[in-house]
C-alpha cells in the first residue's frame, strides 16, 4: 500500500501480509495521536477482541513530535519521541489484537492546514481497502485543533468513498471534551464495562504519556464509570463503564451537510433543554 510519507508505518501484528490484514477491517478509528485510539475507541477494540469475525484496525494521523514531556522523557527531543511513540503505538496494536495499525506520520500543522489533501489521499485508499462498517473518529465539539482537523480530514475521505463503500455507523467519541452535555436522546451510549484489564494494559503502554505528566490511564477509567454512573438518575446502573459519543453518520450518507451547523444543532438542543427546565420550576 502506497502511502505519502516515506516515515509511514503499516504494522500487522499476527503478520499477515499488510493488504490481507487491513481488508479484514470490520470497525476502525482514525484518531490524531498516538493513544488517543485507546482512550476513545476502546468500544470497537473490545467488541473485536479475540474474535475471528470482527477485527479493529487503528489509523494515527500525526507523528506525535509535539507531546508534554516529563520524568526520563524531558529531555527527548521531537524525533526521539516520534520514535518512542511509534512503537508505544505498535504495542498498543499487539495488546489488543487489531487488525492493522497504520501511522501516517504527518505533522500537526500539515494535518490543521486545509485543504490537507495528501492526508485525505491517504485515508481514502485506506478506507477503500479497509471497508470498515464502524468508525470512530473523534468529536467535532472536541477543544484540540488537531482532533477537530483529523475528524474533518477523515469525514471528507469518508465522503469520497463510493456510497456502498461508506460504513453504516460513524461515532465522533470523547478525548478532549466529555460528551455528557449532550441530550440524552443525542447520546450514543457504547458499552465499556468488559475487559477492562485489556483497557487498562492498552493505555497503559503508553508510558512516555503516562509517566510522562499525564494520567491518561486514570483518566480514561474515571471517565468511562463516571458516564455509567451519571448516566440515568432514576434508575441502577445497568454497566460499570460507557463511552458517549456523538453519532457522526448523517454527515457521512449527506457530504452537503456542513459540519459546523450540524454540531452546533446539538449545542441549541442543550441550551434549550437546560432553558426549558429552568422556566419550568421558577413558577413563572
Amino acid at each position: 500500500m502506497k502511502l505519502n510519507k516515506p516515515s509511514a508505518d503499516v504494522y500487522v501484528p499476527d503478520g499477515m501480509e499488510e493488504q490481507a490484514g487491513l481488508a479484514r477491517t470490520t470497525h476502525m478509528s482514525i484518531a490524531a495521536h498516538q493513544d488517543d485510539i485507546e482512550l476513545m475507541a476502546y468500544h470497537g477494540a473490545a467488541e473485536c477482541f479475540g474474535r475471528t469475525d470482527r477485527w479493529f484496525t487503528g489509523v494515527v494521523v500525526t507523528n506525535g513530535a509535539g507531546s508534554p514531556r516529563a520524568g526520563i522523557y524531558a529531555q527527548y527531543t521531537d524525533d526521539e519521541m516520534q520514535k518512542i511513540r511509534l512503537r508505544e503505538q505498535r504495542k498498543a496494536a499487539y495488546v489488543g489484537e487489531y487488525a492493522c495499525q497504520i501511522q501516517l506520520g504527518y505533522s500537526s500543522g500539515e494535518l490543521k492546514n486545509p485543504p490537507a489533501s495528501a492526508v485525505i489521499d491517504d485515508l481514502v485508499r485506506i478506507l477503500e481497502i479497509a471497508r470498515p462498517q464502524v468508525v470512530y473518529l473523534h468529536n467535532l465539539a472536541d477543544k484540540h485543533d488537531t482532533h477537530v482537523s483529523a475528524s474533518l480530514r477523515a469525514l471528507a475521505a469518508l465522503r469520497r468513498l463510493e456510497p456502498a463503500l461508506r460504513p453504516g455507523k460513524v461515532y465522533g467519541c470523547e478525548v478532549w471534551r466529555d460528551l455528557d452535555w449532550l441530550a440524552d436522546e443525542d447520546k450514543q451510549c457504547l458499552p465499556v464495562s468488559d475487559r477492562s484489564n485489556i483497557a487498562a494494559a492498552l493505555v497503559g503502554v503508553f508510558d512516555s504519556q503516562v509517566s510522562g505528566g499525564k494520567r491518561y490511564d486514570l483518566a480514561a477509567a474515571g471517565r468511562r464509570l463516571a458516564n455509567a454512573t451519571y448516566y440515568a438518575s432514576h434508575a441502577t446502573d445497568t454497566e460499570t463503564g460507557l463511552s458517549f459519543a456523538m453519532d457522526l453518520t448523517p454527515l457521512v450518507r449527506d457530504p452537503a451537510l456542513d459540519p459546523a451547523a450540524y454540531v452546533c444543532n446539538y449545542i441549541d438542543a442543550f441550551r434549550d433543554d437546560v432553558a426549558v427546565r429552568l422556566t419550568r420550576f421558577q413558577g413563572k
